[in-house]
């Protein structure tokens, strides 16, 4: 079947070729092909100092790859929908992850503000879930956020497995933002280059079963526009105000952290 797949492929391809130069010999010099000018000869990668040693650990610990299995958390369904997000951080908190890198760790200040969110929900850290199916199995899993001391703000996936639930992903950072794109999960941080900014695309593997940054980056940050002033009608039988109000826009969303400076 292949070579037959081929002899078609070439006699479309001489087919189209004709027709190709008829049309550009009726239409004589307008519209036809130009030169873009001459291509770069692309150069291989020169490795640097090749009798240097390998490196044996890593210089900075994501998390990436620490998984924990949830105790005293039950999803018989694989529904995470029904769970409750203080109870899935409070049973977290008692979570043995198989790989300590203290990432997972809270300070004490937030732990007791997580234990007394039924009684104090205004100073309660934990933020309201998002659900995705970062997997690709076909359900969702659940995304929390934890609000830390100094502005920085814990984001953490836990994944329904096994009729329980495992946490897949937990890491710590000053947030500018978080969002959800397919089934990645991007944070981006501060950069102390002003104008810059990281960005981290968290992604599933499913060799380490595991959300690990497959992508980090830093990026410009484009400069922003200042609003434009709304127009103003006057009235010419009414005197002027003696202080003109200034026009208010609509209210921003709260964010998912504020800006500060990457630790």
């Amino acid at each position: 079947m292949r070579p037959q797949r081929r002899v078609r492929y070439r006699t479309a391809a001489a087919l189209g070729a004709v027709v190709g130069s008829v049309l550009l010999a009726g239409c004589g010099n307008g519209g036809g092909l130009r030169s873009a000018g001459p291509t770069p000869t692309a150069v291989g990668p020169a490795r640097l100092w090749p009798e240097l040693p390998p490196a044996s650990a890593a210089p900075y610990d994501y998390g990436e790859g620490e998984t924990a299995r949830i105790p005293g958390i039950e999803v018989p369904d694989g529904d995470v929908h029904r769970l409750d997000p203080v109870a899935v951080v409070r049973a977290d908190l008692a979570a043995r992850p198989n790989r300590s890198s203290g990432t997972a760790d809270l300070s004490a200040d937030t732990v007791r503000k997580i234990n007394a969110c039924r009684t104090e929900p205004a100073s309660c850290p934990v933020l309201r879930p998002y659900f995705r199916d970062l997997t690709g199995d076909g359900r969702d899993e659940m995304v929390l956020g934890i609000r830390l001391a100094d502005h920085q703000l814990s984001v953490r996936v836990f994944m329904p497995d096994a009729g329980g639930l495992t946490r897949i992903l937990s890491t710590s950072d000053a947030v500018i933002s978080v969002e959800l794109a397919g089934r990645d999960l991007i944070v981006r941080v501060p950069s102390a280059i002003t104008g810059y900014q990281y960005r981290t695309v968290w992604s599933w593997d499913a060799r380490q079963r595991a959300m690990l940054p497959t992508q980090d980056e830093i990026q410009r940050i484009p400069p922003s526009r200042a609003p434009r002033p709304r127009p103003t009608t006057t009235r010419p039988t009414t005197a002027p105000t003696t202080a003109p109000i200034s026009p208010t826009g609509p209210t921003a969303a709260p964010s998912a952290g504020v800006s500060a400076e990457r630790r």
